[in-house]
């Protein structure tokens, strides 16, 4: 269930009933991505304007920034009906098309994980882009017939977090693609008390801050933070959130100063004391913090890397000062080279 943001309405509701309301319902109300904000501002309004559907919109971006909230606030604005699926959900033309043929006239068609359509599917998509129409192919052998429908105008939403995956003639046809960037300590501290405000949690400012600033820029990540300090203060304090709380609260559920959780340390103690720094392989690394090597490149490494942390090099990863210095432990006299 993704949890980016918090639902004023959900006070009195259970913590699943919360996260299935945690997102706003208007432009207006997202925090953070501004340019994001003023672009869909003038394409929304200028739709409605001319009382037609908006524009297809591809967001991309790391998982947890509000890419499905956002496409529900584009539904919102235009008051459409919105639609969900997923790219690897359609497997056959057939699944697309029943969906196609549901829509109503500026409905919003939201499609999670687009690069992940079959190719198939996505031929069929092309021309529901562009021209409003499909093409239904009845019967099998000699006596299959092609039948062209037309559909009523509507907006396709894209969501997406690796953009080079996605084919360029599926791109192009987006009117507005659109990147959601990490948020900082402030916006976050922002949805942070806003969230504590809904559950009901007596909390600190400076708590809040402690909280947004282990977040990794991630609204997702900062709520699911808020609970375990909530739930940390409830059993270990007298339920107030305080900067000392939460510090001692994300203190116990493993995370650190900067983020970084136990697997994150594991694996720069592992390039660090059992590889001397690096250069080691991927799944070599992966191999000795007992994780996949896909999980490390795609989850984690990343954040390392923005961090300073960490360094990918043609032989292999690679550990930088910084690194080290969290760690506590003395750098080699002389580090690897980065293209050594």
């Amino acid at each position: 269930m993704r949890d980016e943001f918090l639902d004023p309405a959900a006070n009195d509701l259970s913590e699943v009933a919360d996260e299935i309301s945690l997102r706003p319902r208007a432009l207006f109300d997202f925090v953070g991505q501004r340019e994001l904000k003023e672009h869909l501002g003038i394409v929304l309004e200028a739709a409605r304007r001319r009382g037609q559907a908006a524009d297809h919109i591809l967001l991309a971006g790391p998982p947890g920034l509000g890419k499905t909230t956002m496409a529900s606030i584009v539904a919102a604005e235009m008051g459409a009906n919105i639609h969900v699926t997923s790219g690897p959900a359609l497997e056959r033309a057939g699944d697309l098309a029943a969906i196609l043929t549901k829509l109503q006239p500026n409905d919003v068609l939201f499609i999670d994980e687009i690069h992940r359509l079959s190719r198939v599917v996505e031929e069929i998509l092309y021309p529901a882009m562009e021209d409003f129409q499909i093409d239904i192919v009845v019967g099998k052998g000699p006596a299959a017939s092609s039948i062209r429908l037309t559909l009523p105008h509507f907006t396709l939403i894209g969501a997406t977090t690796r953009t080079g995956m996605i084919t360029g003639p599926l791109r192009d046809r987006f009117g507005l693609v659109a990147r959601l960037d990490y948020y900082d300590d402030q916006e976050l501290q922002t949805i942070v008390l806003r969230s504590a405000s809904i559950f009901g949690i007596a909390i600190e400012e400076t708590a809040g801050f402690e909280i947004a600033r282990r977040s990794r820029g991630t609204p997702r990540i900062a709520n699911r933070l808020l609970r375990r300090v909530r739930d940390f203060s409830e059993v270990r304090a007298d339920g107030k959130i305080t900067e000392g709380i939460a510090s001692e609260a994300l203190k116990v559920f493993g995370v650190d100063d900067l983020g970084l959780d136990k697997v994150d340390r594991a694996i720069l103690k592992a390039i660090c004391e059992q590889f001397s720094g690096g250069p080691v392989g991927l799944t070599t690394l992966a191999i000795s913090v007992g994780e996949q090597p896909e999980t490390v490149e795609e989850m984690y490494e990343p954040f390392l890397i923005q961090k300073g942390m960490l360094a990918r090099t043609p032989r292999g990863r690679v550990a930088h000062s910084a690194a080290w210095q969290h760690l506590g432990l003395t750098p080699p006299a002389s580090g690897p080279a980065l293209f050594d």
